[in-house]
């Protein structure tokens, strides 16, 4: 079957676009460090209210229950404010579009 090429030059949009995962996963990443930071200066005294001490390793997931989302959200936030600044520095480019189609016979 022969095939027929179309060639057309169109004009394209090019900007650089940050990879939102990547800014997602530092984002946790931190949050994991900074709940370890928490865990490590914390305190570990009985509780006046209701008479517990709470080992280092469940402060550390109740850290975790706040840092983490919290970290995601931030990285999320430059994320987008750098998607946002990346608009500007746009650049339009003449492209080759080649649109294949069969012929009928």
């Amino acid at each position: 079957m022969p095939r027929n090429a179309e060639p057309q030059t169109i004009e394209a949009r090019v900007r650089p676009v940050p990879r939102f995962g990547v800014f997602l996963g530092l984002g946790a990443v931190l949050g994991v460090i900074l709940a370890g930071i928490l865990t490590a200066v914390g305190s570990y005294e009985k509780s006046a209210v209701v008479d517990v001490v709470y080992p280092p390793g469940q402060v550390f997931g109740f850290a975790l229950l706040w840092t983490v989302p919290i970290g995601i959200a931030l990285g999320g936030v430059v994320a987008l404010i750098l998607e946002r600044t990346a608009r500007r520095h746009s650049r339009v480019v003449r492209v080759e579009h080649e649109r294949i189609t069969e012929a009928d016979d």
